[in-house]
C-alpha cells in the first residue's frame, strides 16, 4: 500500500514543461486514488494544449514507475481545456480567485535587469492615481527592492483591525515591499519556496482595500517570483519594459513567451531609454532607437509609447519623489502620463 504522500513527493519531480517549477506547487494534481498496487492520479491542466498534457502524462507515469517499487500500475488520467473554455475563462488560471476590492492586477515585467522597470512602475503608479484611480503597487523583487527608495518612504507596515499588514501610502498610492520589513542593506538570501511563500503574503495578508489598479513590479527574469505571482493570483495583463538594442529585446521575447504559456494577455510594450535630446537640441540614440516598436509589430502586440532619457526621471526616482509628481506637467511626466492614460483607457 501507498502513501499520498510519498505519491505527491514523487509527482513534486514532474516539471510543468518550459518551466522550473512543478505540477503539484502549480496546483495541477486534483486527486489521488491507491487502489492495492494500483495508483491513480487525476490531472487538471489550464492550457488547451493537448501536447502539454500527453507530456505531463507520460512523465508522471515514468516517475511514479521508477520511484515506487512494487507498483502495478499507474494510471494518469489528464484533463485538458477545450480553446473554447480556456478562452472564456479569466487570465492566469492556476488560480482563479479574484481579489476582494482590487479591479484588475497588472504585472510591470523585463526580461532582464537595468532596463528601468521599477522606473516606469513607480511612475505609472502615480500617474494612474493623478487619472483619479485608486492604485496600489507591490513590489515582488525580494532581492533587490527598490519601490521604497523610488517613493521616498520607508517604514514598517501597521496591523490592521483584520489582523493583515496595512500597507504604507506615498504619493497616493498604496505600497507593499520585502523592504519596509528588513533593516537597512540587510540581504535576502532565501530558497525559492521562501520567494514563493512571501509573494502569497503580500497578495493575500495585506489589506489593500478597494482598488482600482494593483500593479506589481516584478523583478527580472522567468523564475520563482514571476511563477508564484501566476500562481496565486489572476492577472488582468503584462506591460514589457525593454529598451531599444537587441541585447534587452532578445531576453524580453522569453519574457513575453512566459505570460504566453500561463495564458495572461500582454497589455503592450514600453521602450524606455528610447534616446536623449542634448542641450543643443539634437537627438542622441545611445541604445538604439525603435526596437520596441518593432518587436511589438512582429508579435502582434500592443505597442503603449517610449521613454525618453532625462536627467529629471532619475533625480526623481533618486529622491523618492517620482517625475510624474515632482514635475507634473513636464515632458517626462507627459511620457508616462500617456501610456497609463492607455492602460487606462483599455480597462474602462
Amino acid at each position: 500500500m501507498f502513501e499520498k504522500d510519498a505519491i505527491l513527493t514523487v509527482l513534486k519531480t514532474v516539471k510543468y514543461p518550459g518551466y522550473s517549477r512543478d505540477i503539484v506547487s502549480f496546483g495541477l494534481v486534483k486527486d489521488i486514488q491507491i487502489d492495492g498496487s494500483a495508483v491513480g492520479v487525476m490531472i487538471e491542466l489550464t492550457s488547451p494544449n493537448p501536447e502539454i498534457g500527453n507530456q505531463i502524462a507520460d512523465s508522471a507515469r515514468i516517475a511514479l514507475r521508477n520511484a515506487l517499487p512494487g507498483l502495478a500500475d499507474a494510471h494518469v488520467q489528464v484533463r485538458v481545456p477545450t480553446p473554447q473554455t480556456a478562452a472564456s475563462t479569466p487570465p492566469s488560471r492556476f488560480n482563479q480567485n479574484r481579489l476582494p476590492g482590487i479591479r484588475h492586477v497588472i504585472a510591470v515585467a523585463s526580461g532582464k535587469g537595468g532596463v528601468g522597470k521599477s522606473t516606469c512602475s513607480v511612475n505609472l503608479a502615480c500617474a494612474l492615481q493623478k487619472l483619479g484611480a485608486r492604485v496600489g503597487l507591490m513590489d515582488s523583487d525580494i532581492y533587490g527592492p527598490s519601490i521604497p527608495l523610488m517613493m521616498g518612504i520607508n517604514e514598517r507596515p501597521t496591523i490592521s483591525e483584520n489582523e493583515k499588514l496595512a500597507p504604507p501610502v506615498a504619493h497616493g498610492v498604496k505600497l507593499m515591499s520585502i523592504g519596509f520589513l528588513l533593516n537597512d542593506d540587510q540581504p535576502v538570501i532565501w530558497r525559492g519556496p521562501m520567494i514563493q511563500k512571501t509573494i502569497q503574503q503580500f497578495v493575500n495578508q495585506v489589506e489593500w482595500g478597494e482598488l482600482d489598479y494593483l500593479l506589481v513590479d516584478l523583478p527580472p527574469g522567468t523564475g520563482d517570483a514571476q511563477l508564484s505571482l501566476c500562481q496565486v493570483v489572476p492577472l488582468d495583463g503584462g506591460v514589457i519594459i525593454t529598451t531599444p538594442q537587441e541585447a534587452s529585446l532578445g531576453v524580453v521575447r522569453k519574457g513575453i513567451a512566459m505570460f504566453e504559456k500561463v495564458n495572461v494577455p500582454i497589455l503592450g510594450l514600453v521602450e524606455n531609454m528610447s534616446y536623449f535630446t542634448a542641450p543643443d537640441g539634437s537627438r542622441i540614440e545611445i541604445f538604439g532607437h525603435g526596437g520596441g516598436q518593432r518587436e511589438s509589430l512582429r508579435r502582434n502586440l500592443p505597442f503603449l509609447g517610449e521613454i525618453p532619457i532625462y536627467t529629471a526621471i532619475r533625480e526623481g526616482g533618486d529622491a523618492g519623489i517620482p517625475v510624474v509628481v515632482g514635475q507634473p506637467g513636464s515632458d517626462p511626466a507627459n511620457a508616462f502620463l500617456r501610456i497609463a492614460e492607455g492602460l487606462h483607457q483599455r480597462f474602462r
